[in-house]
């Protein structure tokens, strides 16, 4: 079997996939990887299922070697990569052969990045899934002299593909829809909600990120004297203090501060891209329009693997050019009339 070995890692190193769903009577979040966007997207350009279990890599990243080579991507947040010296671009595929060393550095823009070999990490299961859940105990941060095994890449011969990845590392507007507790906050207090520029504060991880503010702080009429009730990923609680926190992969299953309302799915990677600083203003949408936003993993898998695009690549950047079949046909070798 396959191995990865980990020769140096950052400090936000995971192994994550799509999570565990269906679990939150049992008191435990779905988890899974914070930007699932990416996931989808080393999927369209691995030829793979979106299941596979993947390297999550919190702002910086690490040195990596395989015992076979294998095709792998790297999606999500852009950081510099390269194989033994040989740059590697982002959201394209490329080949890691045995006993090289895959270096990847520090974000430049986003935070998590993500690194997904053709035949995914084969760590065994746990409630049906290889993520890790550090807020629950389930899985551990992954450090310098780790190997995991790797499952066989299945098609090593899949031409080279390249995709023009969603731009969601700068901020922006961020659609909500309304919640339970959306109205134990007044007109006033959803305009000014709307109409502040938030800045993802440096305090966050991946149960959620704090937005910090200038200006007066928000509260709810008599919110801080509801049941807690379910939780879910996107929520945007209100502390007592007046400080609104985004729930992320990690979030708890029940809280008791009052929520103005949830990010939609749509727009999850915004705020789990979000860098310390980045500006991020809410914008609220009816139900009706946040269901019309809705698209399944699979329906959002077809698209992407729609825009993959083979890459054309420099024959002058092509070490083995000579093991390519350049022209097409056959000769004889004495066909020489007419030339």
């Amino acid at each position: 079997m396959a191995e990865l070995s980990i020769i140096s890692a950052g400090n936000g190193l995971t192994v994550q996939d799509l999570g565990r769903p269906g679990w939150k009577a049992q008191g435990l979040s779905t988890g899974g990887a914070a930007d699932p966007l990416a996931l989808l997207e080393a999927a369209s350009l691995l030829g793979i299922a979106p299941t596979q279990a993947v390297i999550e890599m919190m702002g910086f990243g690490g040195r990596f070697s395989v015992s076979e080579g294998t095709r792998f991507a790297l999606t999500g947040a852009a950081m510099e990569a390269d194989v033994d010296g040989v740059r590697i671009l982002p959201n394209t595929t490329s080949f890691l052969p045995a006993g090289a060393t895959l270096t990847i550095g520090a974000a430049k823009a986003g935070v998590y990045g993500y690194v997904a070999f053709a035949g995914g990490v084969t760590t065994p299961k746990i409630m049906d899934s290889r993520a890790a859940h550090l807020t629950a105990g389930i899985g551990k941060r992954l450090q310098a002299g780790d190997t995991l095994p790797l499952g066989a890449d299945p098609d090593r011969m899949r031409a080279p593909q390249r995709l023009r990845a969603e731009d969601r590392f700068g901020g922006g507007v961020v659609r909500i829809m309304p919640g339970p507790q959306t109205d134990f906050f007044d007109q006033n207090a959803r305009d000014a909600f709307t109409g502040t520029t938030f800045h993802r504060s440096p305090r966050g991880n991946r149960q959620g990120i704090r937005l910090d503010q200038t200006g007066a702080e928000f509260g709810a009429k008599d919110g801080l004297n509801h049941v807690s009730d379910l939780i879910v990923l996107g929520d945007i609680q209100i502390t007592g203090a007046g400080v609104p926190y985004v729930l992320l992969a990690e979030c708890q299953t029940i809280g008791g501060y009052p929520r103005i309302g949830s990010v939609i799915p749509a727009d999850l990677p915004k705020i789990a891209q979000a860098a310390p600083g980045t500006p991020l203003q809410f914008q609220f949408l009816t139900l009706e329009e946040a269901d019309a936003t809705t698209q399944s993993q699979a329906a959002k898998l077809r698209q992407l693997t729609q825009l993959c695009q083979p890459m054309v690549r420099d024959p002058h950047d092509i070490a083995d050019l000579l093991r390519y079949q350049l022209i097409s046909g056959a000769t004889r070798g004495d066909d020489l009339e007419g030339s």
